[in-house]
């Protein structure tokens, strides 16, 4: 785990020693996430909300006071509304970054003011208003800011080929989640909607009854000659 790579300690006005990590270390983030949400939803001074703003915002919050104190984690800062690298006119809700740090990946170096891949962050269901579409959190008809159809067409993630949604779950279960969002791909695919198959299932990866914990996985072609991006879906029921 990234835990265990030493890093120099911190100089004031320079960053640490360059850290050289797989591929492989992006899944190990989005497990760290994973590992916090059902800590953040519990937390006893967490305060009730249900809007998606504020509840990216304290999980943002949490995340990097769960990266200050768990060893080798504080090489890791969360930050909410980080502007889209590639589509600056759009924001990411939330995205791990390097802290006092180069973090090199595949060869491409991240420094403090970068980040490490995009997390799009939605409820489940989502709010009933007039051009609200529920099927948000696959797709819109009343503007591109459908979950997947972000990443599909490169709106959000360009540069990257792997990020992560976080399925805040209001009401019903994962279970039921799970299929609806299956029967609206099926609907676009069914209705010949241009660059939707039945690729771009998710597939369900690990659930925790105890803490209502799922996480589910998907890959997906892109517009014009982008590489595919896989998804992880991390599904915590907040009730």
């Amino acid at each position: 785990m990234l835990a265990n790579i030493s890093h120099a300690p911190a100089c004031s006005g320079s960053f640490n020693a360059d850290l050289h990590l797989p591929f492989e270390s992006l899944y190990k983030i989005i497990e760290f996430i994973k590992s916090e949400l059902p800590q953040w939803r519990d937390h006893p001074d967490r305060k009730k909300e249900t809007s998606e703003t504020p509840l990216t915002s304290q999980l943002c919050a949490h995340l990097n006071s769960a990266a200050r104190r768990c060893d080798g984690w504080d090489i890791l800062q969360f930050r909410t509304e980080e502007r889209d690298d590639k589509d600056a006119v759009r924001n990411i809700d939330l995205v791990p970054a390097p802290c006092n740090t180069n973090i090199w990946i595949n060869g491409r170096r991240h420094v403090d003011f970068d980040y490490l891949m995009p997390i799009e962050c939605k409820r489940l269901p989502t709010p009933k208003r007039k051009d609200r579409d529920e099927r948000e959190y696959v797709i819109s008809q009343y503007s591109s800011t459908g979950g997947i159809q972000r990443f599909k067409a490169g709106h959000h993630g360009a540069n990257y080929q792997l990020g992560a949604i976080i399925g805040y779950v209001q009401s019903e279960t994962r279970a039921f989640w799970s299929k609806k969002v299956k029967e609206w791909i099926e609907k676009l695919v069914k209705d010949k909607k241009k660059g939707w198959s039945t690729k771009d299932f998710l597939k369900p990866e690990s659930d925790d009854v105890a803490l209502k914990l799922s996480t589910l996985s998907s890959c997906h072609e892109r517009d014009g000659k982008l590489p595919e991006i896989e998804l992880r879906h991390l599904w915590i029921e907040m009730n």
